[in-house]
C-alpha cells in the first residue's frame, strides 16, 4: 500500500521493520569506582574527649543521671522530636533505655562529662548500611547540662571522627524533623549540607513528618575535622568562655 501520490512509502506500510540504532555500554554515563569493601559495624568503645567522651549507653550505669537530667515534666519539650518519650515514670524510662542499649541498630551511645562522670546525653549511630558505607546519627538527646556547650560540639566531632577515620563509612547523614529549626541550625553548624525535605516521610506520635536530610562525606571530612580542631582548641576561647572564631563561617 502507498500513500498519496508522489509521497514517499511508509516504512509499516511496505513492512519493513523499524530500527532502533544499539548503544555501547560504554555510551551510558555511569559513577565513579569505588572500592566495594564494606565497612564494620560501630563497636563499643570509648571515645575520648577533653570534656566528653563516648561509651556504650549501659543503663545500670547511666540510668539515674539521664533520668535525672532528662525526664520529668520540667523536661518534656526535650522529646519533641523524638520518636519516643516523654517520660515521667521511672520503670517505663528504664524499660526504653534497657532496649536501646540491647539494641544493634540504632546503637546508642551515653555522652558522659568528663569532669563529674555522670551521663549527660546520648546519641545513636543508626541506619547502618555497611555495604554501602553509610551510616546515620540520630536519637540525640542533651541535656541542659550538655546543650550549647564544648562538650556537645566534641561529642559530634568524636563520633564524626570515628565514622570517617576507624569505621571507614563514605557518607555520614544527619536527619530531623522539618521544623525541628533548632536541629537543622546544628546540622549546618557542624558542617553538614543540606539535601532537601522528604515530604510525609513518617508518622511520628501520631503527626506527619516531612524529613530535613543532611550529609558529610569522607571526601569533605579532612575539612571539617580541621574547622572542629580549631574550635575545640582551647586558645579559641576567652577567659570568660567565650568563642573567638565561630565553628561554621555561616551557621544559618
Amino acid at each position: 500500500m502507498r500513500g498519496p501520490a508522489g509521497a514517499p512509502p511508509s516504512p509499516l506500510e511496505d513492512n519493513k521493520p523499524m530500527t532502533i540504532p544499539s548503544r555501547h555500554p560504554t555510551d551510558f554515563p555511569v559513577g565513579p569506582v569505588v572500592d566495594p569493601a564494606p565497612a564494620p559495624r560501630p563497636e563499643r568503645i570509648t571515645l575520648q574527649g577533653r570534656h566528653v567522651r563516648i561509651v556504650p549507653l549501659d543503663p545500670p550505669s547511666h540510668g539515674d543521671a539521664l533520668f535525672a537530667r532528662t525526664c520529668g515534666p520540667e523536661h518534656d519539650g526535650l522529646w519533641t522530636y523524638l520518636f519516643d518519650g516523654p517520660y515521667s515514670d521511672r520503670e517505663a524510662y528504664d524499660h526504653a533505655l534497657r532496649a536501646k542499649a540491647e539494641s544493634p541498630d540504632p546503637f546508642h551511645y551515653a555522652i558522659v562529662d568528663a569532669i563529674s562522670g555522670d551521663a549527660v546525653g546520648t546519641a545513636a549511630l543508626m541506619r547502618i548500611e555497611p555495604a554501602h558505607r553509610v551510616i546515620e546519627v540520630g536519637s540525640i538527646m542533651f541535656s541542659p547540662a550538655l546543650q550549647r556547650s564544648r562538650g556537645a560540639t566534641e561529642a559530634m566531632y568524636l563520633l564524626a571522627r570515628y565514622v570517617f577515620e576507624t569505621l571507614g563509612y563514605r557518607r555520614y547523614e544527619w536527619k530531623c524533623h522539618a521544623l525541628n529549626a533548632p536541629s537543622r541550625r546544628a546540622a549546618r553548624r557542624l558542617g553538614f549540607t543540606f539535601e532537601g525535605i522528604f515530604r510525609q516521610h513518617l508518622i511520628m506520635k501520631g503527626r506527619n513528618r516531612d524529613t530535613a536530610w543532611f550529609s558529610m562525606l569522607d571526601s569533605e571530612w579532612p575539612d571539617r575535622k580541621a574547622r572542629f580542631e580549631a574550635w575545640l582548641d582551647p586558645a579559641n576561647f576567652d577567659a570568660d568562655g567565650r568563642q573567638k572564631t565561630r565553628l561554621s563561617p555561616d551557621p544559618d
